[in-house]
């Protein structure tokens, strides 16, 4: 075989490669939005529960389940003591984290920053994390929303 037949052969298979490789690395990432719109769909219909006897028994600390993130704000067990938001940044859906320190949540993609109601402080997150209900019964947390 030629070396012009070769190349020739191999170009097509090369090019297909490259061009899935580059699809894969699109900004967007695979959470299907476009970046800066804030197309991240929060979940809807939560229905969670949370044993306060055995989690979030410091300020500061917080639990993730089933999309929301639930942070405890302050001591007590009642509805104000916490907050619970998307877990996934409105720019591209990456999951956030809360800063105790800073009481805030933080996007470590990008660096957009939310308040405790989710409301954006900081971009390029341009909207805000949506906020779900905080209700106590006993030492059982459900968030509803």
């Amino acid at each position: 075989m030629e070396r012009r037949q070769f190349l020739g052969n191999l170009s097509g298979p090369v090019l297909a490669a490259c061009a899935v490789c580059m699809g894969a690395c699109s900004k967007g990432g695979d959470s299907g939005t476009t970046p800066g719109t804030g197309g991240v769909t929060p979940p809807a219909n939560a229905n969670i529960t949370v044993n306060l006897a055995t989690s979030l028994l410091t300020v500061g600390s917080s639990v993730v389940q089933d999309g929301v993130i639930i942070v405890r704000l302050a001591t007590g067990n009642t509805p104000s003591s916490f907050t619970a938001v998307q877990v996934a940044c409105t720019h591209e859906g990456t999951s956030i984290n809360f800063n105790s320190s800073s009481n805030q949540f933080v996007c470590p993609n990008h660096g957009s920053t939310f308040n405790t109601s989710g409301g954006v402080t900081l971009g390029p997150a341009a909207k805000a994390l949506k906020q779900y209900t905080v209700s106590i019964t006993g030492s059982t947390l459900t968030v509803t929303g």
